[in-house]
Protein backbone atom coordinates (compact mmCIF):
# COMPACT_ATOMS: atom_id res chain seq x y z
CA UNK A 1 0.00 0.00 0.00
CA UNK A 2 1.32 3.34 -0.93
CA UNK A 3 2.55 5.18 2.19
CA UNK A 4 3.49 8.97 2.69
CA UNK A 5 6.27 10.46 5.06
CA UNK A 6 7.88 13.69 5.34
CA UNK A 7 11.61 14.82 4.85
CA UNK A 8 13.61 17.78 4.67
CA UNK A 9 16.56 16.19 2.96
CA UNK A 10 18.21 17.85 -0.18
CA UNK A 11 16.36 16.00 -2.86
CA UNK A 12 19.56 14.93 -4.63
CA UNK A 13 20.75 13.16 -1.95
CA UNK A 14 17.59 11.13 -1.26
CA UNK A 15 18.17 7.30 -2.39
CA UNK A 16 15.01 6.55 -4.20
CA UNK A 17 13.63 5.24 -7.34
CA UNK A 18 12.81 8.35 -8.65
CA UNK A 19 12.87 12.06 -7.81
CA UNK A 20 10.03 14.50 -8.44
CA UNK A 21 10.77 17.60 -9.78
CA UNK A 22 8.48 20.42 -11.07
CA UNK A 23 8.22 22.65 -14.57
CA UNK A 24 6.98 26.02 -15.77
CA UNK A 25 6.46 27.31 -18.98
CA UNK A 26 9.29 30.15 -20.07
CA UNK A 27 9.52 31.76 -22.96
CA UNK A 28 11.79 29.25 -24.60
CA UNK A 29 10.04 25.98 -23.38
CA UNK A 30 10.28 24.47 -19.95
CA UNK A 31 12.48 25.35 -16.89
CA UNK A 32 12.49 24.01 -14.08
CA UNK A 33 10.17 25.34 -10.87
CA UNK A 34 11.59 26.25 -7.93
CA UNK A 35 11.81 24.22 -4.51
CA UNK A 36 14.10 20.85 -6.84
CA UNK A 37 17.15 21.57 -4.33
CA UNK A 38 19.25 20.35 -7.32
CA UNK A 39 22.91 21.04 -7.49
CA UNK A 40 23.56 23.03 -10.99
CA UNK A 41 25.28 20.00 -12.65
CA UNK A 42 22.28 18.33 -12.79
CA UNK A 43 20.02 21.94 -13.13
CA UNK A 44 22.17 21.92 -16.62
CA UNK A 45 21.78 18.40 -17.87
CA UNK A 46 17.69 18.87 -16.89
CA UNK A 47 17.32 22.02 -19.04
CA UNK A 48 19.09 20.64 -21.84
CA UNK A 49 16.91 18.00 -22.32
CA UNK A 50 13.93 19.51 -21.64
CA UNK A 51 15.45 21.60 -24.36
CA UNK A 52 15.93 18.68 -26.56
CA UNK A 53 12.42 16.97 -26.04
CA UNK A 54 10.42 20.57 -26.18
CA UNK A 55 9.00 20.10 -23.68
CA UNK A 56 6.51 23.33 -22.40
CA UNK A 57 5.90 23.05 -19.02
CA UNK A 58 2.20 22.93 -19.09
CA UNK A 59 -0.27 21.00 -16.50
CA UNK A 60 0.02 16.90 -16.91
CA UNK A 61 3.47 17.02 -19.11
CA UNK A 62 5.43 14.52 -17.72
CA UNK A 63 9.14 14.13 -18.67
CA UNK A 64 11.12 11.15 -17.22
CA UNK A 65 15.07 11.62 -17.80
CA UNK A 66 17.62 9.13 -16.40
CA UNK A 67 21.66 9.05 -14.76
CA UNK A 68 20.93 12.71 -13.90
CA UNK A 69 24.42 13.53 -12.91
CA UNK A 70 24.85 14.83 -9.31
CA UNK A 71 21.33 13.11 -8.53
CA UNK A 72 21.56 9.87 -6.28
CA UNK A 73 17.91 8.84 -7.59
CA UNK A 74 17.50 6.37 -10.73
CA UNK A 75 15.50 8.76 -12.42
CA UNK A 76 14.23 12.15 -12.31
CA UNK A 77 10.63 12.98 -13.40
CA UNK A 78 9.92 16.62 -14.72
CA UNK A 79 6.05 17.44 -14.41
CA UNK A 80 4.40 20.66 -15.41
CA UNK A 81 3.00 23.70 -13.36
CA UNK A 82 2.33 26.03 -15.81
CA UNK A 83 2.78 28.91 -15.51
CA UNK A 84 5.12 30.22 -12.86
CA UNK A 85 4.41 32.16 -9.80
CA UNK A 86 6.25 35.75 -8.54
CA UNK A 87 9.23 34.98 -6.45
CA UNK A 88 8.03 33.67 -2.87
CA UNK A 89 4.38 33.51 -4.00
CA UNK A 90 2.59 29.53 -3.95
CA UNK A 91 1.21 27.78 -6.57
CA UNK A 92 -2.37 27.03 -6.73
CA UNK A 93 -3.39 23.91 -4.97
CA UNK A 94 -4.99 22.38 -7.37
CA UNK A 95 -2.00 22.78 -9.94
CA UNK A 96 0.24 20.82 -7.31
CA UNK A 97 -2.24 18.24 -6.89
CA UNK A 98 -2.29 17.58 -10.68
CA UNK A 99 1.35 17.98 -11.16
CA UNK A 100 2.38 15.30 -8.26
CA UNK A 101 -0.75 13.18 -9.64
CA UNK A 102 0.60 12.81 -13.00
CA UNK A 103 4.28 12.57 -11.86
CA UNK A 104 3.15 9.77 -9.50
CA UNK A 105 0.94 7.73 -12.19
CA UNK A 106 3.93 7.19 -14.35
CA UNK A 107 6.19 5.46 -11.25
CA UNK A 108 3.55 4.37 -9.21
CA UNK A 109 5.32 0.42 -9.77
CA UNK A 110 8.74 1.56 -7.61
CA UNK A 111 8.65 1.08 -4.64
CA UNK A 112 10.68 4.47 -3.02
CA UNK A 113 9.65 7.72 -4.93
CA UNK A 114 10.63 11.37 -3.70
CA UNK A 115 8.62 14.48 -4.57
CA UNK A 116 10.17 17.88 -4.52
CA UNK A 117 7.35 20.44 -5.51
CA UNK A 118 7.28 23.81 -4.70
CA UNK A 119 5.88 23.72 -0.52
CA UNK A 120 6.68 27.24 0.96
CA UNK A 121 3.90 26.31 2.98
CA UNK A 122 1.64 24.06 4.82
CA UNK A 123 -1.48 24.30 2.53
CA UNK A 124 0.94 23.64 -0.57
CA UNK A 125 2.86 20.69 0.84
CA UNK A 126 -1.07 19.14 1.76
CA UNK A 127 -1.45 19.85 -1.57
CA UNK A 128 1.27 18.07 -2.99
CA UNK A 129 1.24 15.01 -0.80
CA UNK A 130 -2.77 14.47 -1.30
CA UNK A 131 -2.15 14.37 -5.20
CA UNK A 132 0.78 12.23 -5.09
CA UNK A 133 -1.21 9.61 -3.25
CA UNK A 134 -3.88 9.66 -5.93
CA UNK A 135 -1.86 9.56 -8.49
CA UNK A 136 -0.84 5.96 -7.19
CA UNK A 137 -3.87 4.47 -7.37
CA UNK A 138 -4.09 1.23 -9.64
CA UNK A 139 -7.46 -0.79 -9.43
CA UNK A 140 -6.83 -4.66 -9.14
CA UNK A 141 -8.78 -6.33 -11.78
CA UNK A 142 -8.26 -9.63 -10.38
CA UNK A 143 -9.22 -8.63 -6.99
CA UNK A 144 -13.22 -9.56 -7.15
CA UNK A 145 -11.99 -13.01 -9.07
CA UNK A 146 -10.18 -14.97 -6.04
CA UNK A 147 -7.94 -17.42 -6.53
CA UNK A 148 -7.11 -18.80 -9.39
CA UNK A 149 -8.08 -22.88 -10.25
CA UNK A 150 -6.63 -24.51 -8.00
CA UNK A 151 -6.09 -21.84 -5.47
CA UNK A 152 -3.02 -20.26 -6.89
CA UNK A 153 -2.76 -16.48 -5.93
CA UNK A 154 -3.60 -14.32 -8.45
CA UNK A 155 0.04 -12.11 -7.44
CA UNK A 156 0.44 -9.10 -5.89
CA UNK A 157 -1.98 -5.84 -5.97
CA UNK A 158 -0.53 -4.09 -8.68
CA UNK A 159 -1.98 -0.50 -6.71
CA UNK A 160 0.14 -1.60 -4.17
CA UNK A 161 1.97 1.81 -4.51
CA UNK A 162 5.36 3.18 -3.48
CA UNK A 163 6.77 4.52 -0.08
CA UNK A 164 7.08 8.30 -1.03
CA UNK A 165 8.94 10.84 0.58
CA UNK A 166 7.59 14.47 0.47
CA UNK A 167 10.03 16.48 0.71
CA UNK A 168 9.22 19.87 2.43
CA UNK A 169 10.27 23.31 2.41
CA UNK A 170 7.54 23.77 5.00
CA UNK A 171 9.81 22.08 8.01
CA UNK A 172 8.89 18.90 9.76
CA UNK A 173 6.68 20.61 12.46
CA UNK A 174 3.80 18.98 14.23
CA UNK A 175 1.48 21.08 11.43
CA UNK A 176 3.37 19.68 8.45
CA UNK A 177 3.22 16.19 9.67
CA UNK A 178 -0.60 15.98 10.39
CA UNK A 179 -1.03 17.70 6.91
CA UNK A 180 0.98 14.39 5.52
CA UNK A 181 -0.71 12.22 7.69
CA UNK A 182 -4.07 13.09 7.17
CA UNK A 183 -3.58 13.19 3.26
CA UNK A 184 -2.31 9.18 3.76
CA UNK A 185 -5.50 8.82 6.07
CA UNK A 186 -7.72 10.62 2.95
CA UNK A 187 -5.98 8.61 0.10
CA UNK A 188 -6.57 5.02 2.05
CA UNK A 189 -10.04 5.80 2.35
CA UNK A 190 -10.28 7.72 -1.30
CA UNK A 191 -9.00 4.16 -2.94
CA UNK A 192 -11.29 2.59 -1.15
CA UNK A 193 -14.27 4.42 -2.75
CA UNK A 194 -12.43 3.90 -6.62
CA UNK A 195 -12.43 0.45 -5.76
CA UNK A 196 -15.88 0.04 -4.87
CA UNK A 197 -16.79 1.82 -7.75
CA UNK A 198 -14.57 -0.15 -10.06
CA UNK A 199 -15.92 -3.48 -9.06
CA UNK A 200 -17.72 -5.49 -11.64
CA UNK A 201 -21.34 -5.27 -10.28
CA UNK A 202 -21.60 -9.09 -10.73
CA UNK A 203 -19.33 -8.97 -8.08
CA UNK A 204 -20.79 -5.98 -5.84
CA UNK A 205 -24.77 -6.26 -5.17
CA UNK A 206 -26.41 -4.65 -1.89
CA UNK A 207 -25.46 -7.50 0.28
CA UNK A 208 -21.56 -8.11 -0.89
CA UNK A 209 -21.11 -3.87 -0.54
CA UNK A 210 -22.33 -4.30 3.28
CA UNK A 211 -20.11 -7.37 3.49
CA UNK A 212 -16.90 -5.18 1.98
CA UNK A 213 -18.04 -2.86 4.18
CA UNK A 214 -18.44 -4.35 7.54
CA UNK A 215 -14.95 -5.87 6.41
CA UNK A 216 -13.26 -2.89 6.24
CA UNK A 217 -14.51 -1.41 9.17
CA UNK A 218 -13.63 -4.25 11.32
CA UNK A 219 -10.26 -4.40 10.12
CA UNK A 220 -9.52 -0.70 10.98
CA UNK A 221 -7.84 0.78 14.27
CA UNK A 222 -10.97 2.71 14.63
CA UNK A 223 -13.80 2.18 16.59
CA UNK A 224 -16.24 2.06 13.95
CA UNK A 225 -19.98 0.62 14.32
CA UNK A 226 -21.67 -0.97 11.22
CA UNK A 227 -25.55 -2.12 11.18
CA UNK A 228 -27.54 -3.24 8.19
CA UNK A 229 -31.60 -3.52 7.81
CA UNK A 230 -31.80 -6.32 4.92
CA UNK A 231 -35.41 -6.69 2.98
CA UNK A 232 -37.49 -7.73 5.80
CA UNK A 233 -36.25 -5.18 8.00
CA UNK A 234 -36.77 -2.62 5.22
CA UNK A 235 -40.59 -3.70 4.63
CA UNK A 236 -41.20 -3.74 8.41
CA UNK A 237 -39.47 -0.23 8.66
CA UNK A 238 -41.71 1.11 6.23
CA UNK A 239 -38.65 2.19 3.75
CA UNK A 240 -40.99 2.04 0.58
CA UNK A 241 -39.09 3.88 -1.95
CA UNK A 242 -35.59 1.77 -1.48
CA UNK A 243 -37.96 -1.28 -1.73
CA UNK A 244 -40.05 -0.77 -4.55
CA UNK A 245 -36.40 -0.20 -6.53
CA UNK A 246 -35.08 -2.98 -5.46
CA UNK A 247 -38.23 -5.41 -5.65
CA UNK A 248 -37.11 -6.41 -9.33
CA UNK A 249 -33.81 -7.58 -8.92
CA UNK A 250 -32.95 -10.98 -7.10
CA UNK A 251 -30.29 -9.62 -5.36
CA UNK A 252 -32.55 -7.48 -2.87
CA UNK A 253 -31.74 -4.12 -0.85
CA UNK A 254 -29.87 -2.93 2.41
CA UNK A 255 -29.69 -0.10 4.10
CA UNK A 256 -26.07 -0.06 5.70
CA UNK A 257 -25.72 2.56 8.71
CA UNK A 258 -22.04 3.05 9.28
CA UNK A 259 -21.03 5.22 12.54
CA UNK A 260 -18.06 6.89 13.98
CA UNK A 261 -18.57 7.95 17.69
CA UNK A 262 -16.09 9.58 19.22
CA UNK A 263 -15.97 10.87 23.21
CA UNK A 264 -17.74 14.56 23.82
CA UNK A 265 -17.93 14.99 19.73
CA UNK A 266 -18.22 18.71 19.09
CA UNK A 267 -21.07 18.06 16.42
CA UNK A 268 -23.57 15.36 14.87
CA UNK A 269 -23.56 14.86 11.63
CA UNK A 270 -25.34 12.77 8.80
CA UNK A 271 -24.15 11.70 5.48
CA UNK A 272 -26.47 9.88 2.95
CA UNK A 273 -25.06 8.08 0.37
CA UNK A 274 -27.10 6.65 -3.23
CA UNK A 275 -26.02 2.96 -3.65
CA UNK A 276 -27.11 1.64 -7.12
CA UNK A 277 -25.18 -1.21 -7.58
CA UNK A 278 -26.13 -1.92 -10.98
CA UNK A 279 -28.67 0.55 -13.03
CA UNK A 280 -30.35 -1.30 -16.19
CA UNK A 281 -33.26 1.44 -15.55
CA UNK A 282 -35.75 -1.13 -14.27
CA UNK A 283 -38.70 -1.13 -16.38
CA UNK A 284 -37.76 2.37 -18.02
CA UNK A 285 -34.83 0.34 -19.58
CA UNK A 286 -31.41 2.37 -20.23
CA UNK A 287 -30.64 2.31 -24.24
CA UNK A 288 -27.43 -0.28 -24.58
CA UNK A 289 -24.82 2.49 -24.38
CA UNK A 290 -26.33 3.77 -21.68
CA UNK A 291 -25.76 1.43 -19.04
CA UNK A 292 -22.24 1.43 -19.74
CA UNK A 293 -20.65 2.85 -16.76
CA UNK A 294 -23.67 2.15 -14.43
CA UNK A 295 -21.48 0.33 -12.16
CA UNK A 296 -20.35 3.60 -10.69
CA UNK A 297 -24.17 4.23 -9.81
CA UNK A 298 -23.21 3.63 -6.36
CA UNK A 299 -20.35 6.01 -6.31
CA UNK A 300 -22.27 8.45 -3.52
CA UNK A 301 -22.73 5.32 -1.18
CA UNK A 302 -18.99 4.43 -2.10
CA UNK A 303 -17.78 8.01 -1.08
CA UNK A 304 -20.08 7.84 2.33
CA UNK A 305 -18.23 4.94 3.45
CA UNK A 306 -14.89 6.12 2.66
CA UNK A 307 -15.11 9.61 4.46
CA UNK A 308 -16.79 7.85 7.75
CA UNK A 309 -14.02 5.81 7.81
CA UNK A 310 -11.63 8.55 7.15
CA UNK A 311 -13.22 10.48 9.66
CA UNK A 312 -12.56 7.53 12.03
CA UNK A 313 -9.26 7.06 11.47
CA UNK A 314 -8.59 10.79 12.21
CA UNK A 315 -10.01 10.40 15.25
CA UNK A 316 -12.04 13.66 14.35
CA UNK A 317 -13.94 15.05 17.40
CA UNK A 318 -17.87 14.78 15.28
CA UNK A 319 -19.84 12.28 15.19
CA UNK A 320 -20.67 11.14 11.53
CA UNK A 321 -23.27 8.62 10.61
CA UNK A 322 -23.41 7.52 7.25
CA UNK A 323 -26.62 5.69 5.54
CA UNK A 324 -25.61 3.54 2.47
CA UNK A 325 -28.60 3.14 0.48
CA UNK A 326 -27.80 0.22 -1.55
CA UNK A 327 -30.19 -1.64 -3.86
CA UNK A 328 -30.03 -2.82 -7.80
CA UNK A 329 -32.49 -1.46 -9.80
CA UNK A 330 -33.31 -3.99 -12.25
CA UNK A 331 -36.19 -5.63 -14.71
CA UNK A 332 -38.62 -8.46 -14.41
CA UNK A 333 -41.69 -9.73 -13.42
CA UNK A 334 -41.60 -8.13 -9.69
CA UNK A 335 -40.34 -5.24 -11.00
CA UNK A 336 -41.97 -1.48 -10.11
CA UNK A 337 -44.05 -0.18 -12.47
CA UNK A 338 -44.40 3.29 -13.93
CA UNK A 339 -47.64 4.90 -12.10
CA UNK A 340 -47.05 3.07 -8.86
CA UNK A 341 -47.67 5.00 -5.71
CA UNK A 342 -45.51 3.45 -2.69
CA UNK A 343 -45.31 5.11 0.92
CA UNK A 344 -41.81 6.35 1.89
CA UNK A 345 -40.27 6.30 5.64
CA UNK A 346 -41.79 9.23 7.10
CA UNK A 347 -45.14 8.51 5.45
CA UNK A 348 -45.19 10.55 2.50
CA UNK A 349 -46.53 8.75 -0.58
CA UNK A 350 -45.20 8.85 -3.76
CA UNK A 351 -45.97 8.46 -7.52
CA UNK A 352 -43.52 6.65 -9.62
CA UNK A 353 -43.09 8.12 -13.49
CA UNK A 354 -40.05 6.67 -14.62
CA UNK A 355 -37.90 3.65 -13.29
CA UNK A 356 -35.17 4.90 -14.39
CA UNK A 357 -35.43 7.78 -11.65
CA UNK A 358 -34.76 5.43 -8.69
CA UNK A 359 -31.94 7.25 -7.05
CA UNK A 360 -34.16 10.09 -5.54
CA UNK A 361 -36.35 7.03 -4.25
CA UNK A 362 -33.72 5.19 -1.96
CA UNK A 363 -32.11 8.44 -1.00
CA UNK A 364 -35.37 9.78 0.53
CA UNK A 365 -35.88 7.11 3.01
CA UNK A 366 -32.44 7.51 4.01
CA UNK A 367 -32.74 11.01 4.60
CA UNK A 368 -35.95 10.41 6.60
CA UNK A 369 -33.75 7.80 8.66
CA UNK A 370 -30.91 10.58 9.09
CA UNK A 371 -33.35 12.94 10.22
CA UNK A 372 -34.82 10.97 12.86
CA UNK A 373 -31.46 11.05 14.96
CA UNK A 374 -31.92 15.31 14.74
CA UNK A 375 -27.86 15.50 13.49
CA UNK A 376 -26.27 18.61 12.94
CA UNK A 377 -26.73 18.94 9.30
CA UNK A 378 -27.25 16.46 6.56
CA UNK A 379 -25.72 15.73 3.08
CA UNK A 380 -26.53 13.53 0.42
CA UNK A 381 -24.45 12.79 -2.27
CA UNK A 382 -25.44 10.68 -5.19
CA UNK A 383 -24.84 10.17 -8.99
CA UNK A 384 -28.10 11.38 -9.53
CA UNK A 385 -29.30 13.00 -12.81
CA UNK A 386 -28.20 13.41 -16.48
CA UNK A 387 -29.36 17.07 -16.51
CA UNK A 388 -26.44 17.46 -14.17
CA UNK A 389 -23.54 16.48 -16.77
CA UNK A 390 -25.69 18.59 -19.39
CA UNK A 391 -25.72 21.58 -16.89
CA UNK A 392 -21.87 21.48 -15.73
CA UNK A 393 -20.22 18.47 -17.62
CA UNK A 394 -18.02 15.65 -16.00
CA UNK A 395 -15.75 17.30 -13.69
CA UNK A 396 -17.67 19.57 -11.72
CA UNK A 397 -20.58 18.42 -8.86
CA UNK A 398 -24.01 20.53 -8.13
CA UNK A 399 -24.76 21.60 -4.77
CA UNK A 400 -28.37 22.42 -3.54
CA UNK A 401 -29.21 23.05 -0.29
CA UNK A 402 -32.20 24.22 2.04
CA UNK A 403 -30.06 26.77 3.20
CA UNK A 404 -28.01 28.94 1.51
CA UNK A 405 -25.49 29.78 4.30
CA UNK A 406 -24.90 25.55 4.50
CA UNK A 407 -24.57 24.78 0.63
CA UNK A 408 -21.86 27.39 0.96
CA UNK A 409 -20.20 25.71 3.39
CA UNK A 410 -20.36 22.86 1.52
CA UNK A 411 -18.71 24.62 -1.80
CA UNK A 412 -16.06 26.20 0.13
CA UNK A 413 -15.23 22.51 1.40
CA UNK A 414 -15.50 21.02 -1.81
CA UNK A 415 -12.66 23.82 -2.99
CA UNK A 416 -10.44 23.36 -0.05
CA UNK A 417 -10.70 19.52 -0.91
CA UNK A 418 -9.56 20.60 -4.56
CA UNK A 419 -12.90 18.75 -6.15
CA UNK A 420 -14.75 20.85 -8.16
CA UNK A 421 -18.55 22.30 -7.24
CA UNK A 422 -21.11 24.68 -8.04
CA UNK A 423 -24.33 26.18 -6.16
CA UNK A 424 -27.50 25.63 -7.47
CA UNK A 425 -30.79 26.78 -7.04
CA UNK A 426 -33.82 25.14 -5.93
CA UNK A 427 -36.39 27.16 -7.01
CA UNK A 428 -39.41 27.33 -4.78
CA UNK A 429 -41.80 27.72 -7.83
CA UNK A 430 -40.86 24.59 -9.38
CA UNK A 431 -42.04 22.29 -6.50
CA UNK A 432 -45.33 22.27 -8.93
CA UNK A 433 -43.82 20.31 -11.29
CA UNK A 434 -44.09 17.14 -8.98
CA UNK A 435 -47.92 17.82 -8.48
CA UNK A 436 -49.90 14.55 -8.77
CA UNK A 437 -53.27 14.24 -8.02
CA UNK A 438 -52.54 10.22 -7.25
CA UNK A 439 -50.21 10.84 -4.44
CA UNK A 440 -48.95 13.13 -1.98
CA UNK A 441 -45.80 14.12 -4.08
CA UNK A 442 -44.13 12.58 -7.92
CA UNK A 443 -41.20 11.93 -7.80
CA UNK A 444 -40.54 13.51 -10.92
CA UNK A 445 -41.04 16.51 -13.08
CA UNK A 446 -40.44 17.19 -16.94
CA UNK A 447 -37.19 17.41 -18.56
CA UNK A 448 -36.91 20.76 -17.61
CA UNK A 449 -34.59 21.92 -14.84
CA UNK A 450 -34.55 18.08 -13.76
CA UNK A 451 -31.60 18.15 -11.88
CA UNK A 452 -33.38 21.05 -9.75
CA UNK A 453 -36.75 19.01 -9.31
CA UNK A 454 -34.84 16.29 -8.16
CA UNK A 455 -33.59 18.37 -5.12
CA UNK A 456 -36.56 19.85 -4.66
CA UNK A 457 -38.12 16.20 -4.32
CA UNK A 458 -35.26 14.87 -2.03
CA UNK A 459 -36.09 18.61 0.01
CA UNK A 460 -39.51 16.89 1.10
CA UNK A 461 -37.59 14.01 3.11
CA UNK A 462 -35.53 16.29 5.32
CA UNK A 463 -36.44 16.80 8.82
CA UNK A 464 -37.60 20.10 9.85
CA UNK A 465 -35.04 22.72 10.94
CA UNK A 466 -31.85 20.57 9.87
CA UNK A 467 -29.54 22.21 7.15
CA UNK A 468 -29.51 19.98 4.09
CA UNK A 469 -27.35 19.78 1.06
CA UNK A 470 -27.51 17.90 -1.92
CA UNK A 471 -24.60 17.44 -4.14
CA UNK A 472 -25.30 15.32 -7.66
CA UNK A 473 -22.05 13.94 -8.74
CA UNK A 474 -23.54 12.29 -11.80
CA UNK A 475 -20.40 13.79 -13.86
CA UNK A 476 -17.48 13.75 -11.99
CA UNK A 477 -17.54 10.08 -10.18
CA UNK A 478 -16.57 8.02 -12.89
CA UNK A 479 -13.97 9.34 -15.64
CA UNK A 480 -14.79 7.07 -18.47
CA UNK A 481 -11.70 9.06 -20.63
CA UNK A 482 -8.01 8.63 -20.04
CA UNK A 483 -6.29 9.55 -16.54
CA UNK A 484 -5.93 13.25 -15.90
CA UNK A 485 -3.23 14.77 -12.91
CA UNK A 486 -4.45 12.69 -10.21
CA UNK A 487 -7.68 11.34 -11.55
CA UNK A 488 -7.36 8.01 -12.74
CA UNK A 489 -9.41 6.50 -15.37
CA UNK A 490 -12.84 4.77 -13.97
CA UNK A 491 -13.54 5.73 -10.36
CA UNK A 492 -12.60 8.92 -9.37
CA UNK A 493 -13.44 8.66 -5.26
CA UNK A 494 -14.66 12.75 -6.31
CA UNK A 495 -16.31 13.41 -2.85
CA UNK A 496 -14.85 12.19 -0.39
CA UNK A 497 -12.16 14.68 0.16
CA UNK A 498 -15.58 17.52 0.17
CA UNK A 499 -17.32 15.68 2.70
CA UNK A 500 -14.00 15.08 4.86
CA UNK A 501 -13.39 18.99 4.64
CA UNK A 502 -17.33 19.82 5.61
CA UNK A 503 -16.71 17.31 8.94
CA UNK A 504 -13.41 18.89 9.79
CA UNK A 505 -14.71 22.26 9.71
CA UNK A 506 -17.79 21.33 12.20
CA UNK A 507 -14.89 20.14 14.56
CA UNK A 508 -14.26 23.67 15.11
Amino acid sequence: MTSLSLTTRTPAELPVDALVVGSVRASDGADLAEGHGLPPKAVDHLRAVLSDVEASGKADEVVRIVAVPGVTATSVVVTGLGDGTPDGTAYPHATLRTAAGAALRTVCSKKAVAVALPTPDVESLAAVADGAYAGCYVYDKAAPLGPRRGGASRGQRPGSGPRVLVVSAAGQGKAAKEAVARAEALGRARNWARDLVNTPPNHLNPQSFADNVKKRASASTARLSVSVLDEKALVKGGFGGITGVGQGSVNPPRIVTMSWSPTDPKASVALVGKGITFDSGGLNIKPATGMVTMKCDMAGAAAVAATVLAAAELDLPVAVTGYLCLAENMPSGTAQRPSDVVIMRNGTSVEILDTDAEGRMVLGDGLCLASEKSPDWIVDIATLTGAQVVALGTDIAAVMANDDDFRSRVVDAADAAGESAWPMPLPVELRSKLDTPTADIAHKGDRDAGMLTAGLFLKEFVGEGIPWAHVDIAGPAFNGKEPKGHTPKGGTGFGVGTLLALVESSAS
